[in-house]
């Protein structure tokens, strides 16, 4: 089958949208991206398992994308399905203080109904984009807080096998990572956060908005921290220490405010970002012999370094 009449099978029994040939720049933060050949809405759990079992029969290479605020994708697009969680992943509930999420939560919102209800624990997470899977498969945090220290359990959807639930004790948590996305498409969590008070909440959500602030530059398109990192160090003052501050080029920009971000100044392509990451590695590793490692995710076909 072609994409083509893989899209049309795909309409004909999904409850959510399937797309073709559609602009990823609509969906990256970046505002960076050429067209997916298929860009599916899963809204159920059986939209999800047929999309993957469909794709797979027809050997159409198939990735999961939250709101796309850690992705870089290809200036030619991605040849293959881009998947995306809709509406019964958009649910969240509160049981005492638990939090039960779908990986499409938005992850300003639980924070925000975490801080409305005096439940805390998530308060390193204000400000951070994106969804809670997202947060999740990349152990999201900040302040040396992450998303490890508040979870309860995931339930994974893994392909031709169905749902698996994970304590949060099986999960291989690292810095920037969890091995979640290699097992399978993270479908929904527990929380496990405690009653606290609202006053001390809103104190420490404030602070850390206002470090934000400060530190990132909020309002510019871009994907969040570039690199990881290195042990004992900070990529961006490894960064700004190379000289690279305000680097541009093409439409992107190291930024002025953080080393570690780059930005969109306008019309700026993929190629224009990896271009301005490579030199970024080159001149680290030649100022201070560190090789930095990229956190942001590519997605499509990049030519090789």
């Amino acid at each position: 089958m072609s994409v083509h009449e893989v899209a049309a099978e795909l309409r004909q029994v999904l409850v959510g949208e399937v797309r073709e040939r559609e602009p990823m720049a609509r969906h990256t933060t970046f505002r960076i991206g050429g067209p997916a050949d298929l860009y599916v809405t899963c809204d159920t759990i059986a939209d999800l398992s047929e999309t993957v079992r469909l794709c797979s029969q027809e050997d159409i290479e198939w990735t999961v994308v939250g709101k796309g605020s850690n992705l870089l994708v290809s200036d030619a697009g991605y040849r293959g399905a881009v998947i995306t969680l809709g509406r019964e992943f958009k649910a969240h509930s509160v049981q005492e203080s638990d939090i039960k999420a779908g990986g499409a939560c938005i992850l300003a919102y639980i924070v925000q109904d975490a801080f409305s209800r005096g439940l805390g624990g998530l308060e390193f997470a204000v400000g951070i984009p994106g969804t809670v899977g997202g947060a999740l498969a990349m152990n999201a945090g900040s302040s040396g807080v992450w998303m490890d220290s508040i979870v309860e359990s995931v339930t994974l959807f893994i392909p031709g096998s169905g749902l698996e639930r994970l304590r949060g004790s099986e999960i291989a948590w690292g810095y920037r990572m969890s091995g979640l996305p290699a097992r399978g498409v993270i479908v929904e969590t527990v929380l496990k956060l405690r009653q606290d008070d609202r006053a001390r909440i809103r104190s420490e959500m404030e602070q850390s908005l206002d470090r934000r602030k400060t530190t990132q530059p909020l309002g510019k398109p871009c994907a969040g921290s570039v690199f990881t990192n290195p042990e004992g160090d900070s990529a961006g003052r490894l960064i700004e220490a190379a000289g690279l501050k305000g680097t541009r080029l093409g439409g992107a920009r190291v930024s002025d405010i953080h080393a570690n971000f780059i930005v969109n100044e306008g019309g700026a392509t993929a190629s224009d970002v990896v271009g301005l990451i490579r030199k970024i590695q080159m001149a680290v590793k030649d100022t201070h012999g560190i090789e930095l490692t990229p956190e942001v995710r590519l997605v499509g076909e990049f030519l090789p370094a």
